[in-house]
């Protein structure tokens, strides 16, 4: 079976021309099929800033009301990831920019509202393997936008996290796959603010016991939950590591690797 590489890169790492040159640098470095999903980093809200849209976070969430949706469309589907493909094209990478709703790739519905309205917000419901592996085949290489669409026509923000695990998910049917997650820290740290507390492998068990003893915490807890869900899910391969570490990773295993060891289910429905 065909090996892919599916990276997100996001975090700090997207406002810092440098680093995401020395990322895509390395990125472009890889053997064979790769994919990447990117986040927008905080360029989405210095736009709306300019353009006098306030900005709202719920719990680390953007809410994003029709205004802030239009800003993300044009930042994330345009600014962002046409960036990062003129770079890699100058870096001999045939890159495809997409969003979720480019070649019906990634469906999604709108969040439903329970406690806090997130507006339009995407949770996904389908991603078309089969269509991802086509732009593959053809010796493209996909850079997808956290953008997704719903039946009714309507694009959606979508977490990007959520979005590179449900890829690397459904591209089981045609690949062997690894995932990566790639910011500006070298893994899951026991101490945030020490890069050396990398914790090497983690489990279930013991991302359990890390939350409750409140060493991993905040936005790091959504990003472990999909990454153990691609894991329980056939992807081959998790890390999560520093994006000037990539290609290290991938060969040595540098950064955080997980391993599932104990039963876990569930998972997004998918198309071929």
């Amino acid at each position: 079976m065909q090996t892919l590489i599916v990276i997100k890169i996001g975090g700090n790492v997207i406002d810092d021309s440098a680093a995401l040159q020395r990322f895509l640098t390395s990125f472009a470095g890889l053997p064979g099929s790769k994919l990447l999903v990117h986040g927008g980093g905080k360029i989405a809200t210095q736009v709306a800033e300019k353009l006098g849209i306030p900005t709202t976070m719920v719990e680390g969430r953007r809410i994003t009301d029709q205004p802030m949706l239009d800003v993300v469309t044009m930042v994330y589907g345009g600014l962002v990831n046409k960036q990062i493909v003129a770079k890699l094209q100058a870096l001999t990478v045939n890159a495809i920019g997409m969003t979720g709703a480019d070649a019906g790739t990634v469906l999604a519905k709108k969040r439903p509202v329970k406690d806090i309205d997130y507006g339009m917000v995407g949770d996904i419901e389908e991603v078309d393997s089969g269509q991802i592996q086509f732009f593959l085949r053809q010796n493209l290489t996909p850079v997808f936008a956290p953008i997704t669409y719903s039946l009714s026509g309507d694009l959606l923000n979508t977490n990007a996290d959520t979005m590179a695990s449900a890829i690397a998910v459904d591209m089981v049917r045609h690949n062997d796959v690894t995932l990566l997650y790639c910011f500006e820290k070298k893994g899951v740290l026991k101490d945030p603010t020490d890069d050396t507390s990398v914790i090497s492998e983690l489990t279930p068990a013991l991302y359990a016991e890390y939350k409750a003893a409140g060493i991993i915490n905040k936005g790091m807890i959504p990003k472990l939950d999909n990454a153990f869900n691609a894991l329980a899910n056939g992807v081959s391969k998790v890390i999560i590591c520093h994006a000037d570490e990539v290609e290290m990773a991938v060969s040595q295993g540098a950064g955080t690797t997980l391993k599932l060891k104990d039963d876990q289910s569930g998972g997004y429905h998918t198309t071929s």
